[in-house]
């Protein structure tokens, strides 16, 4: 993780867990997309999904150790890479202090009128940059 990253706590819900008595692992990459709000909003400042800007190309999640309900969760949000028209959120998820998982999102800055990516814009770029991971 870099210096500079977006957090977002949270408390799962009991809904979240599995017969097992765990999280449920089909929950972290809804967490993390629910994590990336910060990052939509250089896009798409109020986030109005009629002013969309962004596709999910590919998600990568990697469990590191068991999540139980009782405890609080927190997701550390960064950029991982900046391409020309696609960039990669790097996410991991704690709780008690362990890393409990993480992963990539690949992002595309995409066009729906012209149905064309289209290059990041340089004040976008500048932003990515101060979360860029190290």
């Amino acid at each position: 993780m870099t210096n500079k990253y977006f957090q977002h706590t949270f408390k799962p819900r009991f809904s979240d867990t599995d017969a097992l008595g765990h999280i449920n692992n089909t929950m972290v990459p809804v967490w993390f997309e629910g994590a990336r709000d910060d990052i939509f909003k250089w896009f798409t400042p109020d986030l109005d999904l009629t002013k969309w800007r962004l596709i999910l190309a590919k998600i990568d999640v990697t469990f590191h150790g068991q999540m139980y309900y009782e405890y609080d969760m927190e997701v550390k949000t960064c950029i991982g890479r900046i391409g020309g028209s696609s960039f990669d959120v790097f996410q991991e998820l704690w709780q008690q202090g362990e890393l409990k998982a993480s992963g990539t999102a690949v992002m595309v800055h995409f066009n729906y009128e012209t149905q064309k990516t289209e290059k990041i814009p340089t004040d976008i770029v500048g932003k990515m940059t101060e979360y860029l991971k190290n």
